[in-house]
C-alpha cells in the first residue's frame, strides 16, 4: 500500500512540473497579419493594399535594431489609413480613420505614457488608459470622448497615409510593436 501511495506522490509531482514547464515555455511567434482564431487577414476589408513584394516582413524585423520587446502581448492591430469620404476632413471622416491597438495577454496593462507614432513623426500619448486582458481600443484621428473602446487624438487632418507605418512605444519608448503598409514604412527612431 506504502509503495503505491508513494508512486501516486510521484507521478502527480511529475504532472504538477511538466504543467509549469509548459506554461513557461510557451513559444514565441511573429505574426504575420493573420487572426489565428477564424483564419481571416487582419486587413481584410480595409483600405490596406500590399503589395507582397514591398511588404515589410515581420517575420525578419530586427528587434534588437529598434529596441523592441518581443515578450508584450500588446500589439498594433487592424488599421484604417486615410478614409475616401465626399465628407472630407470633417470630423466623422477623421474618425474613420484609425489605427486598433490590442491586448492578447491574460493581464490587464497600463498605457499611461505608451506612444503611437506614424513614419512622419505624428505622436498620440496614451493617458491614464488601463487596456483590459483580451481587448481592444481604437485610437481615431479626429475629435470625440475617449472611452474603453475608443480614444480620440483631437486633430483636424488625416494621419494615416496609403504608404506609412505604426510605432508603438511602452512609457520607457521602447518599440512594442511596428506595421507598415504600402512602400517603405520603416520606424523613426
Amino acid at each position: 500500500m506504502s509503495a503505491s501511495r508513494n508512486v501516486r506522490r510521484l507521478v502527480a509531482a511529475v504532472l504538477a512540473s511538466g504543467a509549469i514547464v509548459g506554461a513557461m515555455a510557451v513559444p514565441a511567434s511573429a505574426d504575420n497579419g493573420h487572426d489565428r482564431r477564424d483564419g481571416r487577414d487582419r486587413h481584410a476589408g480595409h483600405s490596406r493594399h500590399h503589395d507582397d513584394r514591398n511588404r515589410f516582413d515581420r517575420d525578419r524585423f530586427d528587434g534588437d535594431r529598434f529596441g523592441r520587446d518581443r515578450r508584450s502581448s500588446v500589439v498594433i492591430g487592424q488599421v484604417q489609413h486615410q478614409n475616401p469620404r465626399r465628407d472630407f476632413r470633417s470630423n466623422r471622416s477623421l474618425n474613420a480613420e484609425w489605427v486598433e491597438v490590442t491586448n492578447n495577454g491574460r493581464r490587464a496593462v497600463d498605457l499611461d505614457g505608451w506612444t503611437l507614432s506614424d513614419s512622419d513623426g505624428n505622436r498620440y500619448r496614451f493617458d491614464d488608459l488601463r487596456l483590459p486582458a483580451r481587448s481592444s481600443v481604437r485610437v481615431h484621428t479626429g475629435r470625440g470622448f475617449d472611452t474603453r473602446h475608443d480614444v480620440y487624438q483631437g486633430r483636424r487632418n488625416y494621419v494615416w497615409d496609403s504608404r506609412d507605418s505604426a510605432t508603438l512605444r511602452d512609457s520607457r519608448g521602447r518599440v512594442v510593436d511596428f506595421d507598415s503598409w504600402g512602400r517603405g514604412g520603416f520606424p523613426r527612431r
